[in-house]
């Protein structure tokens, strides 16, 4: 099968997988539109230009939006980088797709000179069109990110300029989003070019450990997650290691070496009710010896925008220091 079109059902598939009233034949016809318009453009990398919004309808699907959101996605560039309009758009797939296009386009279309000026005011476009519909926000993030996993192909200087661009504005509000993993993967992928050295440092630092570090937060996942369990105490316990860009931001505010982060590893426990945080903080520091001075309450006293936990950093029986978030 022709790779494009390989790629073209696979993302069908993905979007069926969620969505079985998916319209097929408006896909396909979405897909064939933007083949056609962009039948004269490539990427940096040589491929077919198409390969660009069909991968960001990809993205989009793995966030399970609706179907004129993956339209919306395949036709991003086709109002901006073609002669396509927004009535052509509008009539061959739906105002709300053309809509949704044209949102992007402006956001996209947005120029700045200064870092301070591009951040607050690209905020402001964005806040703007999320009033209108969340969704162009949304396929805009996607777009992006997949503009920095192909990072690689542009030069030295737009490389700056977008990762500054993409830390300034794409990973804050991917963050106050909700989209963790996305705003993960914008901040470490920005790292990447803005701090080579460092990122290297910090990555094969990750990749020596991983399977060690894997083994331990599995061990204390399940150790937790079985106690609690036998104290009555219904719970979601999972563990993560942090990311590579979060470790920097620490070393850098802290100034330690990675082995001086007490959070590298974090395992989160969700509990039913206030009580139960409690309760079940009561457990961990039954099981772990907790660290004096890395305790936060913050359901007696929630952050500004109102995040309430408890946080309590603790030492693992093979002597890790691991952060527990109820």
């Amino acid at each position: 099968m022709d790779p494009i079109l390989e790629q073209y059902y696979a993302l069908e598939n993905k979007v069926l997988a969620y969505n079985p009233n998916l319209d097929k034949a408006k896909l396909f016809d979405a897909f064939k539109y933007a083949d056609s318009a962009h039948s004269s453009q490539q990427r940096k990398d040589g491929s077919p230009y198409i390969t660009h919004p069909l991968a960001v309808a990809s993205i989009v699907a793995d966030l399970e939006l609706d179907q004129d959101s993956i339209i919306a996605a395949m036709l991003h560039d086709t109002i901006e980088d073609t002669g396509a309009t927004h009535e052509e758009v509008a009539q061959r797939f739906g105002t709300t797709v053309a809509d949704l296009v044209e949102g992007v386009t402006k956001l996209t279309r947005v120029q700045f000179n200064t870092r301070e000026e591009k951040q607050m005011e690209n905020l402001r476009k964005m806040l703007l069109a999320m009033s209108k519909d969340i969704r162009v926000v949304l396929v805009k993030i996607c777009d992006r990110l997949h503009n920095m996993r192909t990072m690689q192909y542009q030069s030295p200087e737009k490389q700056i300029i977008k990762c500054r661009e993409t830390m300034d504005v794409y990973a804050p509000l991917a963050h106050r989003l909700g989209m963790q993993k996305i705003k993960w993967e914008l901040e470490d992928t920005s790292l990447r070019y803005l701090a080579p050295k460092e990122y290297t440092e910090i990555t094969n630092y990750l990749q020596k450990h991983h399977e060690k570090d894997e083994a331990f937060m599995q061990s204390i996942q399940f150790k937790i997650t079985d106690r609690l369990n036998a104290m009555g105490i219904q719970n979601t316990t999972y563990g993560r290691i942090k990311h590579v860009y979060s470790i920097y931001r620490k070393m850098l505010a802290q100034d330690k070496t990675i082995d001086q982060i007490y959070d590298l590893f974090a395992i989160r426990i969700i509990v039913n009710s206030v009580k139960d945080c409690y309760a079940a903080l009561g457990v961990i520091h039954e099981m772990y010896k907790p660290i004096p001075g890395r305790f936060k309450d913050y359901i007696a006293m929630p952050k500004a925008n109102m995040y309430q936990s408890i946080h309590t950093t603790v030492i693992g029986n093979s002597g890790h220091p691991f952060e527990v978030q109820i």
